[in-house]
């Protein structure tokens, strides 16, 4: 994000202008380190005479013609990205010629080379507000405009953007102000429809393209030249097809954009973005190696959200940020509702939303920076931030639970009536919650206030008196805490589950609202006592759910492994997972529930989702005297599971894929040496480049391989992901020196963002955390001038990847507070950091109760 623009700054500029159309066009044969960039802007004025600005970051500014008078480009502030333009005519015609960067943070226009062919790639990045790292433009979501853009490029590139080139010229070889320019293509793109800065997109480069259409919108995917045996474009363009079949159907509005590109491009910063008509994708959903069927329904659950955005997003846009959320978590509740209505994975896509968004928005939500879903966003540096899991799982999760309220029908239409009134235009909140007050009839204000703005998510507790083994009471409790007591209205089910002959059956089933902190249930009186009570029984509403004693006691014993049903089997996992973060359940009995159960789970995603969250327990949450057994207990269920696990199996892979971090003794270790060199390895397994570098991480880290081994490795993958592997395993060495030429390396600021990060995880290593003890102090000592001086995304990347997590120490803690009381930082720095010190926090406390 470059600049800072305020809210207050975007209203009145959106108060002065209306922006007609830009023409932008780019030569990219100039050089490695920058690119031309000249920009024609037309807008009129509300207020003539007045004075406003436009953005653009980082650039040298040639010439600036506004209304035919050159004006002095001394006063163009590169740093703040702003250039003043003085004196508005009621119509305005404005021409910036500038040398704009590339970036390699993935801000903006992003520039890789790959290492395997050494071929150039670049991609665009612009949400929040980077647009104006490429071209100059007024950044803000509610300055739609028409955008035509012409770009000159190497003749063996392909040129991707929001529309379908009109023309490609391809040019002589010539001699230009930089020298000799080699034989390039000039591509010219018709205006689009009117669209916000931050969904307009360029990508460029050799890339291999698969080609198709559906419903008479041309379809391409695209990846580098070099991944291009490993792009599965049949299941991609699968699920695409089916979503917008799916959204054709339920939003009644077609498609918007004519074609639809989808982009795998290096070193992108997160999963996906919906750039109009172009969206760009992480680059590792092209999977060179076996995955799980877990990271497959990841990948069409992120295709299903990035496509719901063409609507809600591009179409109908946010006025500010602070409806962010709505983007997201519309987005999000709808490519889950797709996946489940659409796809093969089914009903069981809301057993993965349950286990996975749920439990981030969880999370998130009892962090000191929790905040509510409609969050107040002064600035840009403010939205950063809130790229979390409140904005997208707990909006999503909240959504869910509104249509549960209104009915999906009455949902549904209210999100059609919501598109035909403002296509093409930005609205706010009450917009879309007036559209569903009309279709269904009930007022949602009250809702609203309840569920949008405020924080912190309730817990639901169980509590009943038993007398001759029947219920002779039943209530739901709601609690709150103090700092944020909202007891909101819950549509619950709540699922009586009895064990019979191994298997764990629901026999009952009642649906009641619960409002208030206590709330009677009489259907369920004189109901004899099941083995399990399971409260939000079809995961209705947003809550934390408990589990009294009984229940607890029978999935511990091993009933966790006698459902039947996926999605009562995950919320109990949740359960459990949510009592052992908050101290209500030891960490040892956490592991001895996995380890009864986890052999039972057939759905891949819940199964990776507890066998991380068993693993962190032990290194976070463990009494340390007990971490070593602990650790020693979960290799060992794992290691029996992986020996009788199917050949070729998903589970098999799974199980290996959690050994290889929770070994540690030599004969552990020594599986994971026979398995990469080939002398042991389990029936059906396929020991890929991936999984050679997971076994190359864990010996590295058990003291079994050196740097050596790491740099023999590389050379055997000499590929993007290889060089990222081989940092990251780099930064995991477990020795003083190791970590200080990591330390070194991440604060010089030097590396690409996928380098940087990996070198952070490396670093960052959990088996090891004595080695750590000296970069507390450092960390404090260094974040105010990196914060200061990166880009938001690299400082970002410090700030959370390095925080002394691992140091569970009253010292971490008063570091922490130490630093935000002597330098009051900036409020999104205050949040990051309050944020670690709360994890461990929350980490002593777990170590104190698992210790009693």
């Amino acid at each position: 994000m470059a600049g800072n623009l305020t809210r207050d700054e975007a209203r009145e500029r959106a108060r002065l202008l209306k922006v007609e159309s830009y023409e932008v066009a780019l030569d990219l044969t100039e050089g490695d380190e920058r690119f031309e960039s000249v920009t024609t802007v037309r807008f009129s004025s509300t207020q003539p005479g007045s004075a406003t600005f436009i953005d653009l970051h980082g650039a040298h500014v040639r010439k600036v013609t506004f209304n035919g008078d050159d004006l002095d480009v001394s006063t163009y502030d590169a740093e703040k990205g702003r250039f003043p333009l003085p004196s508005l005519a009621e119509s305005n015609e404005l021409r910036v010629d500038a040398d704009c960067v590339y970036m390699r943070s993935g801000e903006g226009l992003h520039r890789f080379v790959d290492p395997v062919d050494q071929k150039i790639y670049l991609h665009s990045q612009f949400e929040t507000a980077d647009a104006h790292r490429m071209y100059a433009c007024f950044d803000q979501p509610d300055l739609k405009a028409t955008f035509q853009l012409t770009v000159l490029a190497p003749a063996d590139w392909e040129v991707v953007s929001n529309a379908a080139a009109t023309s490609v010229e391809r040019l002589p070889e010539q001699v230009g102000k930089h020298g000799a320019v080699p034989a390039a293509k000039r591509w010219l793109f018709p205006a689009t429809a009117v669209m916000s800065t931050y969904i307009t997109a360029l990508v460029a480069g050799p890339y291999h393209k698969v080609t198709s259409e559906h419903d008479g919108i041309p379809l391409g995917i695209y990846c580098r030249a070099s991944l291009a045996e490993h792009l599965d474009a049949d299941n991609i363009l699968e699920v695409t097809r089916q979503g917008f079949d799916f959204f054709h159907e339920v939003f009644g509005v077609r498609y918007p954009f004519g074609k639809y590109d989808q982009l795998f491009v290096p070193e992108f910063n997160a999963g996906a973005m919906e750039n109009a008509g172009c969206v760009t994708f992480l680059e590792d959903y092209v999977f060179r190696s076996r995955v799980t069927d877990a990271v497959v329904e990841r990948r069409a659950e992120t295709i299903l959200h990035e496509m719901a955005h063409m609507w809600f997003g591009d179409l109908v846009t946010m006025r500010w940020w602070d409806d962010l959320w709505l983007n997201e978590s519309f987005a999000t509740y709808m490519s889950v509702l797709a996946q489940a209505e659409a796809t093969r994975w089914g009903k069981g896509a809301w057993t993965t939303f349950a286990n996975v968004e749920k439990s981030w928005a969880y999370r998130q939500d009892q962090l000191p920076s929790t905040h509510p879903i409609a969050a107040d966003i002064p600035d840009m540096q403010a939205v950063e931030v809130n790229f979390d899991g409140i904005t997208y799982a707990k909006g999503a999760s909240v959504l869910k639970q509104l249509v549960a309220y209104v009915g999906l029908d009455n949902f549904l239409a209210g999100v059609r009536d919501y598109f035909g009134e403002h296509a093409w235009g930005n609205t706010e909140l009450k917009d879309l919650l007036g559209a569903l007050e009309r279709t269904s009839g009930r007022d949602l204000s009250s809702w609203s206030k309840e569920w949008l703005e405020t924080s912190w998510v309730n817990t639901l507790r169980p509590s009943f008196t038993v007398a001759d083994g029947r219920f002779e009471t039943f209530e739901v409790l709601q609690e709150a805490p103090a700092d944020y007591p909202t007891l909101r209205s819950h549509r619950v089910a709540i699922g009586l589950y009895s064990l019979a002959d191994g298997v764990l059956t629901r026999t009952k089933r009642v649906e009641l609202d619960v409002v208030g902190a206590k709330t009677s249930v009489a259907e369920l009186v004189g109901e004899e006592q099941p083995d399990l009570v399971l409260v939000n029984d079809d995961d209705l509403t947003y809550a934390k759910i408990r589990l009294d004693e009984r229940s607890l006691r029978t999935l511990v014993d091993g009933g966790i492994a006698a459902f039947t049903e996926s999605l009562p089997r995950a919320l109990c996992w949740s359960a459990a997972w949510d009592m052992t973060r908050d101290g209500e359940m030891s960490t040892r009995d956490y592991v001895k529930l996995v380890i009864s159960g986890i052999g039972t789970v057939k759905d891949i995603t819940v199964l990776q989702t507890v066998l991380r969250q068993a693993r962190m327990a032990v290194q976070q949450y463990a009494d340390p005297a007990w971490r070593a057994e602990g650790l020693s207990l979960l290799a060992a269920e794992l290691r029996s599971l992986l020996a009788t696990a199917a050949p070729g199996s998903d589970p098999q892979l799974a199980f290996l894929q959690a050994f290889a971090p929770t070994a540690t003794s030599d004969a552990d270790l020594a599986i994971l040496s026979g398995i990469l060199d080939g002398s042991a390895v389990p029936e059906g397994l396929t020991v890929d480049a991936d999984l050679r570098w997971t076994l190359i991480q864990a010996l590295v880290v058990g003291g079994k391989l050196s740097g050596a081994d790491i740099d023999a490795e590389l050379a055997r993958d000499a590929t993007a992901t290889g060089e990222r592997s081989a940092a990251l395993c780099r930064a995991a060495i477990p020795t003083a020196e190791g970590k200080a030429a990591a330390w070194a390396a991440i604060v010089g600021g030097k590396l690409a963002n996928h380098i940087a990060r990996t070198t952070v995880n490396g670093f960052q290593d959990p088996h090891h955390p004595e080695l750590l003890a000296p970069y507390r102090e450092k960390y404090f000592a260094e974040i105010g001038r990196i914060y200061r001086e990166w880009t938001f995304d690299q400082a970002q990347t410090f700030t959370v990847g390095c925080f002394p997590a691992l140091l569970i120490e009253p010292e971490t803690v008063r570091a922490a507070e130490d630093y935000l009381a002597k330098e009051q930082p900036p409020q999104a720095l205050r949040r990051m950091i309050l944020e670690g010190a709360d994890g461990v926090s929350r980490a002593l406390r777990n170590r104190a109760k698992d210790a009693s």
